[in-house]
């Protein structure tokens, strides 16, 4: 069975299931082997103050289903709500491939998988929005 490899920075946290984990003070690395666990690195964490875009707010519903503070069934209906409005403003081809990849981890509800792609969305949302201005 293949899963996930966390490696961990020196007193890196990181939030499991709900459970605030932190490493020791050497690096770490951490093998998930139980499928659909709710993982996220809080360094990787956006703050509800700091989703004001589109791609940023999508990433923090996604953080939502991952801490559980939202049930999946809910969390999938808003990210493919927010997944559908960002394909009607990303229209190069690489942003196109990206926002479908992460339609397929919201529907597979892989939320980890859907939040690392979403990330790869902010520098470019950050260059339309700046753009724009």
């Amino acid at each position: 069975m293949t899963g996930l490899v966390l490696k961990l920075a020196p007193n890196e946290r990181v939030l499991i299931n709900g459970a605030v984990i932190e490493n020791g003070e050497r690096r770490g690395c951490i093998s998930i082997k139980t499928p659909k666990v709710n993982i996220l690195r809080l360094r990787d964490a956006i703050h509800p103050e700091d989703a004001t875009t589109p791609v940023s707010r999508a990433c923090y519903d996604a953080q939502l289903v991952l801490s559980g503070d939202r049930d999946n069934d809910k969390g999938r209906r808003v990210l493919l709500r927010n997944l559908e409005q960002l394909s009607q403003v990303f229209e190069d081809r690489d942003s196109r491939k990206i926002i479908a990849q992460a339609t397929s981890a919201v529907i597979e509800e892989n939320f980890y998988r859907a939040l690392r792609l979403l990330r790869d969305l902010l520098p470019r949302e950050a260059r339309l929005l700046a753009a724009a201005k």
